[in-house]
């Protein structure tokens, strides 16, 4: 929750680029640098961290204040503020007691991207891979998300992944994101309700400062920010999320995790209503060939990033290791870029599958000729070592072979790797 609304209008992407893995190292690097100088004591990020943290608080705390929230815990009033609060910063990782104004806890935010963009190791996918994140990513629920483990899954635990291009994001409001980046560090989650701590994943979410959206107030913003010597960073924090990180829904039944979806589904519902006063139409033109991410349950950077990481976890995708260091300006080798020579950059691509075995039988093998998002489903997994099945939810991911184009629903995109 807290995805910043800049309402910014599309225009025509370069497609004339080829993406290649050192391209894409180099691009990541700068990107990190110039948004680290330019972030920390920044008024202009300040203040669009401010205004969306109130927002966001703001309506949460209208709905819970309409709802029967207290009689159900059995809290006095008043309850519904410390509740909002926790339900945002405290599953962001802040501590309590609460900050008393948005300034202070846009304050902690920036120095909460400031450390991740100090710390994390940098990661660049592919746009073979890319597309089957996103194909994954819109076969999960919202509940899906809180099966997350996050020391098995997450390979990585502070990382920045720079995407090979925006993708445009249609917010509640009506309003467009262009999402160029996602950075993730672990943290320990505040909740009151009940009172107790989990762990969890901070994920911020970062627009591309001069990317496909691009409204006349926001060329507006930027020009002033840099007239007045605070440049807004390339990569402009966006939101902030805080992802449950301890499998706490894992052996749930479905009918519970579809009744916990929809429980999602009512509140961002409400949230929507909550916040109508700031909603815009959304822009019928100018429509990017990668198409436009409807996302009026503000879940789709949970579902991203939950589907990049059980893909590498699985196989999927590969995250090729660090090579050996040569500066970080060498060029590609081959037609399509060689992995970068690079010791802070990994490159996500699409796994090879591994042969299979001639059959001895002589029967014919089936052969696929396109590939398709399987969904997250619970199965009986059989653990020698311990004697016993244990139910453990497996997928996403993406079936068929690496070479072959990539159905979602009735359409099949080919996308080179």
């Amino acid at each position: 929750m807290g995805k910043a609304s800049r309402g910014k209008r599309e225009r025509s992407r370069d497609k004339a680029g080829q993406w290649t893995a050192t391209a894409a190292a180099r691009a990541a690097h700068r990107l990190r640098d110039q948004t680290q100088r330019s972030l920390l004591g920044n008024p202009w990020v300040q203040m669009t961290l401010a205004s969306n943290i109130d927002n966001v608080i703001t309506e949460l705390y209208a709905v819970l204040l309409n709802s029967d929230l207290a009689d159900m815990v059995g809290k006095p009033e008043g309850i519904e503020r410390d509740a909002a609060l926790s339900m945002t910063l405290g599953k962001q990782g802040y501590r309590p007691p609460w900050p008393g104004a948005a300034g202070e806890a846009a304050s902690w935010q920036i120095r909460q991207i400031g450390k991740l963009l100090q710390q994390a190791e940098v990661l660049v996918i592919s746009p073979a891979a890319h597309a089957a994140v996103m194909a994954a990513a819109a076969t999960l629920e919202p509940a899906d998300v809180s099966t997350l483990d996050r020391d098995r899954d997450i390979l990585v635990p502070t990382g920045l992944l720079v995407l090979p291009e925006p993708v445009v994001v249609v917010n509640r409001t009506g309003s467009l994101s262009d999402t160029k980046a996602f950075g993730w560090q672990f943290i320990t989650q505040h909740q009151i309700l009940p009172t107790a701590q989990y762990p969890g994943v901070q994920v911020t979410t970062f627009m591309d400062r001069d990317g496909p959206v691009q409204p006349a107030g926001w060329r507006q913003a930027v020009a002033q920010a840099r007239a007045s010597g605070s440049p807004l960073p390339p990569l402009m924090p966006d939101g902030m999320y805080g992802m449950r990180g301890d499998a706490c829904l894992v052996e749930e039944s479905t009918e519970t995790m579809a009744g916990l979806s929809e429980q999602h589904r009512e509140l961002q519902r409400a949230l929507a209503q909550a916040s109508e006063w700031r909603a815009e139409p959304v822009p019928e033109t100018g429509e990017w060939g990668g198409g436009r991410v409807d996302d009026p349950y503000d879940d789709f950077t949970g579902r991203y990033m939950f589907a990049f990481w059980r893909l590498i976890t699985q196989g999927v995708t590969a995250a090729g290791p660090p090579q050996p260091a040569a500066g970080t300006h060498t060029a590609a080798s081959g037609a399509g870029g060689s992995p970068p020579r690079d010791p802070d950059v990994r490159v996500i691509r699409l796994a090879a599958p591994s042969p299979r075995q001639s059959d001895p039988t002589g029967e014919t093998k089936r052969v696929y000729h396109h590939r398709w998002p399987v969904r997250m489903h619970k199965v009986r997994q059989w653990y020698p070592s311990l004697q016993e099945h244990r139910v453990i939810r497996r997928g996403p991911y993406i079936k068929g072979p690496v070479d072959a184009p990539l159905m979602m629903g009735e359409k099949a995109y080919l996308v080179d790797s």
